[in-house]
């Protein structure tokens, strides 16, 4: 009795030790490799003349982070991205969850606004740019537009295959049950999707970030955001302070992306405990 007590609880410890390791180190080898590749361009590929055009790891952290005016500076332009990103995702979730959930109601809703969706999807956003300026001026709100048209396709896309997906006994069931549209549409469809719709937010969230700097890029005007500040290291050639912008950026995509894809796993698990 005391042996079959005893190895059930020993054997997770050593799981989750194995675990661990496993998610760790394949991320960490591959940024060392990533360094490595990184230190032999800067030393070994590149003339000590242009050595500016990839500056080694360690100027990037010593100009760009450690530096307390250039970090600030940093840190300033990465809040108003922020906020940007924000807004434009909770703009974008609001709308592709309405564009999705009247598509799913109705198959002539779908049938004329699906094919716009795409085309929305395909549309070389940075040749509509500078017409966002001209209309509706440089500021936030044209940023945020641009935000919205880039994160808004995926929200659609997958809260409608979610919605589509519903097992068709369940649909019956409450046929049967004489239930609303949308009680139905409150009770089954969106609880059920809700996986597939928390996916649509995760790929969003990455994607309202670019759309974010992409404004600032182009945009050049208005409060400045890191992407004005990318604009004015490359005509500075301040090239270790770019490659920190773009660290910046790309750590604010990951936390948006975790965020997300953290909720989708609660969610997950709550959901599959109700199930049970």
């Amino acid at each position: 009795m005391t042996l079959t007590a005893t190895q059930p609880m020993s054997l997770p410890k050593r799981r989750s030790g194995r675990g661990w390791a496993a998610a760790v180190l394949p991320p960490l080898l591959v940024l060392a490799g990533f360094l490595g590749l990184w230190y032999l361009m800067s030393y070994e590929l590149l003339a000590p003349d242009r050595r500016f055009l990839v500056p080694p790891p360690h100027r990037v952290v010593s100009v760009g982070f450690l530096d307390w005016e250039n970090l600030q500076a940093l840190l300033v332009g990465l809040v108003v991205t922020m906020r940007v990103a924000g807004v434009g995702l909770l703009a974008a979730i609001v709308i592709g969850l309405a564009v999705a959930i009247a598509m799913s109601q109705a198959a002539w809703v779908e049938r004329s606004l699906y094919p716009y969706a795409v085309t929305l999807q395909t549309i070389p956003i940075l040749a509509l740019v500078p017409l966002f300026g001209f209309w509706f001026g440089f500021g936030f709100f044209s940023r945020v537009v641009v935000c919205t048209m880039i994160s808004l396709f995926p929200i659609i896309a997958n809260t409608l295959f979610g919605l589509k997906s519903i097992d068709p006994a369940l649909r019956e069931l409450f046929a049967l049950q004489k239930v609303g549209r949308w009680k139905r549409l409150r009770k089954l469809d969106l609880p059920f999707a809700l996986t597939a719709v928390l996916a649509g937010f995760r790929i969003s969230a990455g994607l309202s970030v670019i759309g974010a700097i992409v404004g600032d890029f182009f945009f050049r005007q208005g409060t400045t955001g890191i992407g004005i500040l990318m604009s004015l290291y490359i005509s500075r050639l301040q090239s270790e302070l770019l490659y920190a912008s773009i660290i910046l950026s790309s750590l604010l995509g990951i936390v948006a992306f975790w965020l997300f894809s953290g909720l989708s796993f609660v969610v997950g698990k709550r959901f599959d405990r109700s199930q049970a």
